[in-house]
């Protein structure tokens, strides 16, 4: 009987550049392993009831080692300079949002990147030294780096750029 076993490579390591990107990364990392949704949970288990079963016992267990496993994965996925700014976290929520806040900056921050981006889009034009290749790529860098500051880029907009 074959099995269908799923290995998933080492996780992405991020050493301080490139944070959006590396997010994006470890989500589907740690959905890989059912971790993702502990990321943003402070809410431990609930205690065993008295007198539990033997599965409920597991699920507990299995439970609590979620979290463990999930801040095993973030630490094991930066480098040892960023190590060092999320060791002192006491749960997996410290250190996601210590990490969110320095590599992402404040929301503040995010708006103004967004701003910047927004303005690029829509000021990009063709050179004409640029094949139309060069043209595109440089669209599709301008629109993913918007999208992965978490907003919404319809397709619709992009073919507008090509339509001028």
């Amino acid at each position: 009987m074959a099995t269908s076993g799923f290995s998933p490579a080492a996780p992405p390591v991020f050493n301080g550049e490139g944070y959006h990107i590396w997010v994006v990364k470890m989500k589907t990392y740690l959905q890989a392993f059912g971790l993702w949704k502990v990321i943003n949970s402070n809410v431990e288990p609930a205690p065993l009831r008295a007198n539990p079963t033997v599965a409920q016992i597991r699920q507990h267990s299995d439970e609590k080692t979620k979290r463990h496993k999930a801040m095993s994965c973030i630490q094991n996925s930066v480098s040892d300079m960023i190590f060092t700014r999320i060791m002192a976290c006491e749960t997996l929520k410290q250190a996601c949002d210590k990490l969110k806040e320095e590599f992402q900056g404040t929301e503040r921050i995010k708006q103004q990147l967004l701003l910047n981006l927004r303005r690029e889009f829509e000021n990009l034009k063709m050179k004409e030294e640029k094949t139309i290749k060069q043209y595109s790529d440089r669209i599709m860098a301008v629109v993913n780096s918007i999208r992965l500051l978490g907003e919404q880029f319809s397709e619709a907009r992009i073919v507008s750029v090509f339509s001028l």
